[in-house]
């Protein structure tokens, strides 16, 4: 049984809005399902958020033309309101978010354990995208 374990990846934005709006636009399923995905091709149809500890969440993500999806889902296991969300996923993987306020911006810094199918880059990249996809919404609707 192989033990080797990778090191944690960490992506960052900082978001021109107030933390109440950044945390409303992030957990609301109506608000996931305009920014949780990767490129122009991909969508998310359906969003399910029960954002408080033991809470589940399910959004599922697929590519336009329909030749693709899958459901990105977990267990909450800590939730402070503007400020950290930690989760695990589906298949064991943790995920933390750390909230930081300055005034009318907010900086988001999301922590995941790496899966071991795709490179680390590939991985940091489309988790990148997909927190920039939000940057934007968040941004543009105001």
């Amino acid at each position: 049984m192989e033990t080797t374990t990778k090191a944690a990846i960490t992506v960052e934005a900082t978001i021109k809005a107030p933390i109440e709006k950044v945390w409303t636009m992030w957990s609301e399923p109506n608000h996931i399902m305009q920014w949780c995905q990767a490129s122009e091709d991909w969508h998310a149809p359906y969003a399910d958020n029960d954002l408080r500890k033991d809470g589940k969440f399910k959004t599922t993500m697929a590519a336009k033309d329909g030749s693709f999806s899958f459901d990105f889902e977990g267990v909450y296991s800590n939730v402070e309101k503007h400020k950290v969300i930690e989760y695990a996923m589906s298949d064991g993987r943790k995920v933390k978010i750390v909230f930081t306020s300055n005034g009318n911006e907010t900086k988001v810094s999301e922590t995941f354990d790496p899966e071991d199918t795709n490179p680390i880059e590939m991985q940091r990249g489309g988790w990148q995208a997909i927190l920039d996809n939000f940057k934007t919404y968040v941004e543009t609707n105001v």
